[in-house]
């Protein structure tokens, strides 16, 4: 391609500069010829001579300059070619397929493989694909591993001139030139392996924290020969001990039945995917112990200094023992995760905690001058109970007590009914969200029953009216806690609310004394959410129902309260009829909700009828209702649902629990829960 060359800019403004001057000197002639004209002849001549100089100078040698410029910027050419291919950054040129053109020696020296990338750079990087290639002016940053080492890939797409074009463009014209057949992909290699390698040690060198507590030490004890205790003690704390050896931790032991250990974050994983396997060791030792030992582990994961790691984990040991025990609970700043839990909650024989509680809460009671309770959304009748024994409670204190429920269920109305217009109870003892708002203030004491997540209370708002609130629940605790309570007691192993509510009431004090009515409402309580006493229910689950019973609760009465209609009935008939047996074990089933007042609890009743089928592990039952599928799940003691549930983002305990759906149909939570079923039975968390 023959090209003229000329000068342009900057230098041949240079170049044309002495004829420039002559101008200057014409100038200087003329000034001279008005002084004397003599002189002014002589510098004529000199200016002319100067001016044939310039132009020879101008014409024949610019020429010989422009070929030493071309020389020049070869042999700069050829140093910069030689520099970027001796280059110690590995560098490539692709085209916009991702075929590779040109490559400097270090590039060719990673790659190895040349051939296959001049067909497609995918080849020696499967990661770099047509569509990870910028397709815009923007850099693209990728990490690939190649023969072992690690690699931050950076892609560029540069867009030049056509080659071919031989007008001179406008500066402001130049883009309309540019197009796509002209634009290549400049490709950097960075080499990250010692970076990450450092990166990953470092991560992997992190202390984690861990908390281990045996949940039943005493219990456990108490079931085996005084000669043999000190056996099972001594089998316990080895299998705990050489767990803790095989991922290099430290232990010490704190008190006869607490541990406190350091590991590596690097064993981390290997806790994981064996799903905490000393949880299982240690239920398996067996002496001629009746009772299996079981214990909690709380672990504070990618804290910042060390005292807040301490702090994770006991905030994670006391989330396991809050939900029962016999799990590991790993908290790794915000996020939450569980193991384990599949063991029935054991019931502790001694009512000390519950004495300590009683008394806590009197004092509590007797520091406000109002009383607010408050359950969860759609109330059961063991919030109700329970609502009705801390309502008792505080009257006996002479406090001015209001009870906070919104939406009265079909399964709720016979048993509130008693209260409602009833002379012995004040008008405003019920109390809907607007009403309770005006009344909450900072000398109340808010009392929550039967729940303890923010998301299912009945008033929200309530919390940040007022700073004294106390918790009462059976339910097993999750990530989501009210973190304000100044008292807190959640026991999982409790059959129901009414039971614990029970319990205090006896050691509460004072002039308590309960009316036949309100131990209806605790023994309906109980009740209820045993499934007449054929779930969950412990020696103190018959102490409180035989302390209500002597304070004048009615069986009968409270039978004929919570019979079913007939158009109930058939509804839970034909959910029985339509139900699906998935796995083998599995029992679903959809409840009606048309037509009917309390949908859910026609859902629970039916999830526990279907327990009385052979070979069936599980049930659950969904409903639709305003909005929300509700899913009701019972087990007997082969299934923790609870874990399931928690899946869904529901809770509750190992044979009964429960989720709520938002944004969904039946159909789609039905496939949801059976994939949610399939995935758990894969990995063998069944």
């Amino acid at each position: 391609m023959n090209r003229k060359l000329k000068l342009r800019g900057a230098l041949r403004a240079y170049l044309l500069w002495p004829i420039v001057l002559t101008a200057v000197l014409l100038c200087m002639n003329l000034s001279i010829y008005l002084i004397d004209s003599f002189a002014g002849y002589v510098m004529t001549a000199f200016t002319v001579v100067y001016f044939a100089m310039a132009m020879t100078v101008y014409l024949v040698k610019r020429h010989k300059i422009a070929a030493e410029l071309v020389r020049y910027a070869m042999d700069y050419g050829q140093v910069q070619k030689r520099l970027l291919k001796e280059l110690n950054l590995p560098y490539a040129i692709l085209d916009l397929e991702g075929r590779m053109q040109w490559g400097n020696d270090e590039f060719m020296d990673i790659i190895q493989e040349k051939s296959a990338a001049r067909h497609s750079i995918t080849n020696v990087f499967p990661e770099i694909t047509e569509d990870t290639l910028p397709k815009k002016e923007t850099d693209e940053v990728l990490r690939v591993v190649l023969h072992g080492r690690n690699y931050k890939v950076l892609l560029r797409k540069v867009i030049t001139p056509d080659f071919d074009d031989d007008t001179s463009f406008p500066m402001n014209d130049v883009e309309l030139a540019w197009d796509d057949r002209n634009a290549l992909i400049a490709m950097y290699l960075y080499d990250e392996t010692e970076i990450t390698t450092l990166l990953k040690e470092n991560k992997e060198q992190k202390q984690i924290t861990g908390l281990l507590y045996i949940d039943n030490y005493e219990e456990a004890l108490e079931s085996i020969d005084e000669v043999r205790r000190s056996l099972l003690t001594a089998l316990v704390d080895r299998k705990i001990n050489k767990y803790m050896q095989s991922i290099d931790a430290i232990t010490k032991k704190l008190e006869k039945d607490k541990y406190i250990f350091v590991f590596q974050q690097k064993y981390l994983p290997y806790l994981q995917t064996t799903k905490f396997s000393i949880l299982e060791e240690v239920r398996g030792v067996n002496i001629g112990n009746e009772m299996s030992v079981t214990i909690s582990i709380g672990l504070g994961v990618n804290a910042d200094t060390y005292i807040s790691g301490y702090e994770y984990a006991r905030a994670a040991i006391d989330l396991a023992l809050g939900r029962g025990g016999d799990q590991a609970v790993i908290k790794d700043r915000e996020k939450i995760s569980y193991y384990g839990g599949k063991s029935i909650s054991v019931e502790k024989s001694t009512r000390v905690k519950a004495r300590v509680k009683a008394h806590a809460f009197r004092e509590f009671v007797e520091g406000k001058d109002k009383v607010v309770i408050m359950g969860h959304k759609i109330g059961d009748v063991d919030s109700l109970g329970s609502a009705i024994g801390v309502y008792r409670i505080a009257k006996s204190f002479n406090k001015k007590v209001h009870i906070v429920i919104n939406e009265v269920t079909s399964s709720l109305r016979p048993m509130m009914n008693k209260f409602v217009n009833n002379p012995d109870y004040e008008e405003d003892m019920f109390l809907k969200n607007d009403q309770a708002r005006e009344v909450v203030d900072s000398n109340t004491l808010l009392v929550i029953v039967d729940v303890n997540r923010p998301s299912y209370l009945e008033c929200v708002e309530l919390l940040d009216r007022t700073k004294t609130i106390v918790i009462f629940d059976h339910h097993r605790q999750t990530n989501e806690a009210i973190d304000s309570a100044v008292l807190s007691y959640v026991e999982p192993y409790a059959s129901s609310t009414s039971e614990m509510i029970a319990e205090i009431m006896q050691y509460i004090g004072g002039n308590l004394k309960l009316k036949p009515l309100e131990a209806d409402a605790l023994y309906a309580g109980i009740m209820i959410d045993t499934n007449n006493f054929l779930t969950k229910t412990g020696v103190r689950t018959f102490e409180a129902a035989a302390y209500l019973r002597r304070s004048g609760a009615d069986v009968t009465r409270i039978r004929k309260s919570f019979r079913s209609e007939m158009s109930d009935f058939k509804i839970k008939a034909d959910a029985v009829s339509s139900t699906e047996i998935y796995l083998n074990h599995f029992a679903i089933a959809v409840c009606a909700s048309s037509d009917v007042d309390s949908p859910m609890i026609l859902g629970a009743q039916v999830a526990n009828e279907l327990l009385n089928i052979n070979d069936i592990k599980a049930t659950f039952v969904l409903t639709d209702y305003n909005d929300k599928i509700y899913i009701s799940a019972r087990s007997i003691d082969e299934v923790n649902v609870q874990i399931i549930m928690e899946k869904l983002g529901g809770g509750g305990h190992l044979s009964v629990a429960g989720s709520q759906l938002e944004n969904t149909t039946i159909q789609d939570a039905i496939i949801k829960l059976k994939t949610t079923l399939a995935k758990m039975h894969e990995e063998g968390e069944l």
